[in-house]
């Protein structure tokens, strides 16, 4: 069961036809848009072109204004409903990974999601820090929340603590202050969990710090 309804590729085709050859060639290359589904680096394309990294990001960024304001862009909102939803079902905040993963396992799929992701004013990317991987949401007070809950509980845990899941993801609702109902489900609470780079699971199913 397709856990999108549409199709992205031709989502992608309808919100970037208007761009200039140029201009639509860099955001392809740079999203791994094209068909082999290799995301470029701003160096790669600049030696394209003979341009330098700055002057490729400009075009990157005034072809994702352009998009924005497009007609085509405007005629696809139902698309970006459909994914807010989604990240709302899976819990309003979820790892870039996860999220990819749960839609699609196909490499070049996941690159025109990724595209959606950048373009949608209702996600938030958060990038990878010391104590998260990179993650999106559409809540900020929820992902404050998740956040604040999974510092307070790698904090109170010792090195040597080995947690059986069940407990940890008690351990970690006790941190999580009036979340609603529907949120509070193991299968959230394990994603919310699989965010977090200092806390991890064993092979056993054990949950501790990450570096002991």
């Amino acid at each position: 069961m397709p856990t999108i309804s549409f199709k992205p590729k031709k989502v992608t085709k309808k919100i970037t036809s208007h761009l200039q050859e140029r201009a639509s060639d860099v955001i392809m290359r740079r999203f791994g848009l094209t068909a082999d589904g290799a995301m470029k680096t701003l160096e790669e394309i600049g030696k394209k072109y003979n341009i330098t990294r700055e002057r490729v990001r400009q075009i990157e960024n005034v072809a994702i204004s352009l998009i924005k304001k497009s007609a085509a862009y405007k005629g696809e909102q139902a698309i970006f409903d459909e994914l807010k939803k989604l990240i709302q079902k899976l819990g309003s905040i979820v790892s870039e990974r996860e999220l990819l993963q749960h839609i699609s396992k196909d490499k070049s799929t996941q690159n025109h999601i990724h595209f959606y992701l950048v373009l949608g004013d209702a996600f938030k990317k958060h990038k990878e820090d010391d104590h998260f991987h990179s993650r999106w949401s559409v809540d900020d007070a929820m992902a404050e929340k998740v956040h604040t809950s999974l510092r307070k509980l790698y904090a109170g845990l010792n090195d040597e603590d080995l947690v059986p899941e069940t407990e940890m993801i008690k351990k970690f609702f006790e941190h999580m202050k009036d979340v609603a109902e529907e949120y509070k489900n193991e299968e959230i609470a394990k994603r919310w969990l699989s965010m977090s780079k200092t806390v991890s699971k064993n092979p056993l199913g054990e949950w501790g710090k990450s570096n002991s």
